[in-house]
């Protein structure tokens, strides 16, 4: 499932960075803050824009701009992944941490039961 993006960027129409940058920025932004995490899935650039109230072309050209930095990558039709942050242990971490969730929610495990045994787990090791 794709992280929601839009609720967490905030464009400013008065800004003086064009609307690409602050999507391209923002995103770098909350990868430096822990709030995007390596392995975690956008949202299409259509959905993005459509969310955002932006020009498709315009969320294509942030994207487009974060993949060439080596930030993001598109596999295709499986959709745009966080590929790297500040530091390449938490990436790993990160990224382990995103597939470990997404396994146990296609297994049908809630949230909130995996909150609890990792919380389990980690105050028994």
């Amino acid at each position: 499932m794709p992280v929601d993006l839009a609720a967490l960027l905030t464009i400013d129409d008065e800004g003086a960075a064009p609307p690409f940058e602050q999507v391209r920025a923002g995103v770098v932004d909350l990868i430096g803050r822990g709030e995007l995490l390596v392995g975690q899935r956008l949202p299409t650039v259509r959905k993005l824009a459509a969310d955002l109230d932006l020009a498709t072309n315009t969320v294509a050209r942030s994207y487009r701009e974060l993949e060439s930095a080596g930030v993001i990558e598109t596999r295709g039709r499986h959709g745009s992944f966080i590929k790297a942050g500040p530091d390449a242990t938490i990436d790993r971490a990160q990224q382990a941490t995103v597939e470990f969730v997404e396994t146990l929610r296609e297994l049908g495990i809630a949230d909130a039961t995996i909150i609890t045994l990792v919380t389990q787990a980690t105050a028994s090791t």
